[in-house]
């Protein structure tokens, strides 16, 4: 039986030569792309794929949060992180959010092959090259010390940041959350009271610092 893949990546040429490429193997089909995360949050549902394949950063919704909201919604999808950034506090975040591998996509095709049987045989992948700032955060206990986005701000409040850090307006943000402008008022708000910030421009600082936004996303 072949595995059924979702790919979620902002960026065609990388869908399409991941798509080519893993259709070469006979027991892997590629079901559908999508081109960020909230598009790949609603195509889980929808097809209920054994494997995703996802960025860290994309427009909308992060991968991150993405693979939170899959992994709460779908606990038989695995995902796997497929990402340019090594920096290992998005390596412990997207583990956090339930993801069971993490590549650098500079790996060889094969290591993403060997990721994917990895995973669905229900085990954990990471690649060699980020291992070891893993263990290093594993030591540091990482987990009791959390400060970032990821643990201070709510899951809608961060939805809220993403948008507002992508220079989407209050009321763009209302309309595509499905909200009122002063339920997104609010959240913001509350999101510079909790960051302890006073200005957009410092919410776009601390957005790209903690991984909650990208500049290349």
């Amino acid at each position: 039986m072949s595995v059924r893949l979702l790919i979620a990546d902002d960026h065609n040429i990388v869908r399409d030569g991941l798509r080519a490429l893993l259709e070469t193997q006979q027991n892997l089909q590629v079901i559908a792309e999508a081109e960020n995360g909230r598009k790949a949050v609603r195509l889980v549902r929808e097809l209920s794929p054994d494997v995703v394949i996802i960025d860290v950063g994309m427009p909308g919704l992060n991968g991150i949060d993405a693979t939170r909201q899959i992994v709460a919604e779908a606990n038989e999808t695995k995902v796997i992180a497929l990402s340019m950034h090594s920096d290992r506090r998005f390596v412990a975040q997207m583990f956090k959010a339930g993801a069971a591998a993490y590549l650098l996509k500079d790996c060889a095709f094969e290591e993403l092959v060997q990721a994917v049987d990895v995973v669905v045989a229900g085990q954990i992948y990471l690649s060699p090259e980020i291992a070891g700032a893993v263990i290093e955060d594993y030591v540091r206990h990482i987990s009791r010390t959390d400060s970032s986005g990821f643990s201070v701000l709510t899951a809608r409040e961060r939805e809220v940041l993403q948008l507002l850090a992508e220079g989407k307006a209050t009321k763009e943000i209302a309309a595509e959350l499905f909200v009122s402008v002063k339920t997104i008022e609010t959240h913001r708000q509350q999101i510079m009271h909790k960051l302890k910030v006073g200005s957009l421009a410092d919410l776009i600082k601390y957005a790209i610092r903690e991984g909650i936004t990208f500049l290349d996303a």
